[in-house]
């Protein structure tokens, strides 16, 4: 090897040892890329398709029009989808945090033993298929399901109950449950990262147990609250199975409309225009999500 390529390599190496950050990008670039490549191709694909106007079974007109990105936004039917659908996903984020926070506070302080017992407990559900859970609620919360079988025959209501079934209120529960596990594990991980001494000494300055969890334990766990909420509210708002199944037309989101476009609609490019819509909808909200919650994370720090 000459020294014309040497310096550089030598150079390179340099680098790389100052920047441990830098060689693990550099082992990670062909993931990376790959990943990236996977990723951005379908959506730059959907952002052409989104200016096309269909104009026949697979026939498309390509002059470029924005006629699609109009009628995604105002639209009154979109626009409702798109409000319910962020209603239900946000709901769906809270409950599940609400939820979850308990049993991840429970595993990460009170479980001395066999700590990874209980996080493949709770990873049980994810064994099954999402079909599948889906369809138990829907047996659960069905005009014949469980609870009205169950409310029936203790003689506490007279006829099947109507209001748990084909509704918002049954999407939230179905997602609710199905992705409990995605917020348990994040805000686990956040809790088991705190430093007991640091409670030690909150009591020692004359904390009440309540007053620790809202000036210690609350604000440590944050990123791990923080974490599982976007994880659950990105994927829910794209969610159509569990709308198509258990919500009826009142419980039907903007996804639904994606995946009829997709498929006996056989508009594709509105179906583009909408789906990339709801996406930088979604991509601003979740950004001031995270902004603000780390504004107020940083005044409580």
């Amino acid at each position: 090897m000459n020294s014309a390529t040497s310096k550089p390599l030598d150079r390179l190496r340099s680098s790389l040892n100052r920047r441990p950050a830098l060689r693990g990008y550099l082992l990670l670039s062909p993931t990376l890329g790959l990943v990236g490549a996977l990723m951005c191709i379908p959506i730059l694909a959907m952002g052409v398709l989104s200016f096309w106007q269909q104009t026949g079974h697979m026939s498309f007109d390509m002059s470029g029009t924005m006629q699609n990105y109009v009628e995604a936004l105002t639209r009154d039917m979109y626009r409702v989808l798109f409000l319910r659908s962020l209603g239900i996903s946000g709901l769906t984020t809270f409950a599940t945090v609400v939820m979850a926070f308990p049993l991840a506070y429970f595993i990460a302080f009170y479980v001395k033993r066999h700590k990874m017992v209980w996080i493949i407990l709770v990873t049980l559900p994810f064994w099954t298929s999402y079909l599948l859970r889906v369809f138990a609620w829907k047996v659960i919360l069905g005009y014949n399901g469980a609870i009205n079988s169950g409310l029936m025959s203790l003689g506490a209501i007279s006829e099947p109950l109507t209001f748990l079934m084909y509704n918002p209120t049954a999407v939230v529960i179905t997602l609710t449950h199905a992705w409990a596990t995605v917020a348990i594990l994040p805000i686990y991980v956040s809790l088991e990262k705190i430093d007991r001494s640091v409670l030690e000494a909150a009591t020692d300055l004359g904390d009440s147990p309540f007053m620790r969890f809202v000036r210690v334990v609350l604000p440590l766990a944050l990123p791990g609250i923080l974490a599982a909420s976007v994880l659950i509210f990105i994927p829910t708002v794209g969610d159509y199975v569990t709308p198509s199944l258990v919500g009826g037309s009142d419980g039907y989101m903007i996804a639904n409309v994606i995946q009829f476009q997709f498929g006996r609609g056989s508009n594709w490019p509105s179906g583009a225009a909408i789906s990339l819509t709801s996406m930088t909808i979604v991509a601003v909200l979740v950004a001031v999500f995270v902004w603000a919650a780390r504004r107020l994370s940083g005044r409580h720090s």
